[in-house]
């Protein structure tokens, strides 16, 4: 038990910050769209890569040297690009609850959370990486801590996810859309920045 709630320990301090993939849950419990498909991807992805960290991945990483600077590179090119998105979308203005072009279809939303997610290399090293390396630490007791960590996932992602709607009231108005629009591209870059330049 004491590695189990290690894990979840850490694996909620690690997942709370903002970022881009809590920027997009949140986005969308806040739109009532796909909230569940959005929370499980999530929640799924966090448990593989988990599970791919304790099980060694820091590792393999070790061995292909390349593979550090192509999740770098490739993780600012998306933050950019995400974050260039929004503040498009805070230029345009705020539309209230309801999108002004609509919902987006399953299969969009989930391509977007699987490319927030797979691409950006904060989910790697904090979940790969990290959480592997901390795993160690308990011999003989990965799998419970991986079991903690991945549970801290599945509690956040369905909390923020259908928590926002205690938030819909000041989402209902068109400024605030903007504000988040203008906070999610002010992180996004800053993620950028501090992964090229960091």
């Amino acid at each position: 038990m004491v590695a189990f709630w290690a894990g979840l320990r850490l694996g909620l301090g690690l997942i709370v910050a903002i970022g881009a993939q809590n920027a997009f849950v949140l986005r969308q419990g806040l739109r009532r769209e796909h909230v569940f498909a959005v929370a499980f991807f999530c929640a799924v992805s966090d448990a593989a890569l988990i599970a791919l960290g304790v099980s060694g991945f820091a590792l393999a990483a070790e061995a292909a040297p390349w593979l550090g600077p192509g999740l770098r590179w490739g993780g600012v090119a998306f933050l950019v690009w995400y974050g260039a998105r929004a503040f498009l979308a805070a230029w345009r203005g705020g539309s209230g609850l309801v999108a002004a072009g609509g919902a987006a279809s399953l299969a969009a939303t989930l391509a977007t959370i699987a490319a927030l997610t797979w691409a950006n290399p904060h989910v790697w090293l904090d979940t790969v990486v990290l959480l592997g390396a901390v795993s160690a630490q308990y011999p003989g007791q990965g799998k419970a801590f991986a079991a903690g960590a991945i549970s801290a996932s599945f509690l956040f992602f369905f909390a923020l996810a259908y928590g926002a709607r205690l938030l819909a009231p000041i989402f209902a108005q068109p400024r605030a859309w903007v504000v988040l629009d203008l906070l999610v591209g002010v992180v996004m870059w800053s993620i950028a920045a501090e992964l090229a330049f960091g």
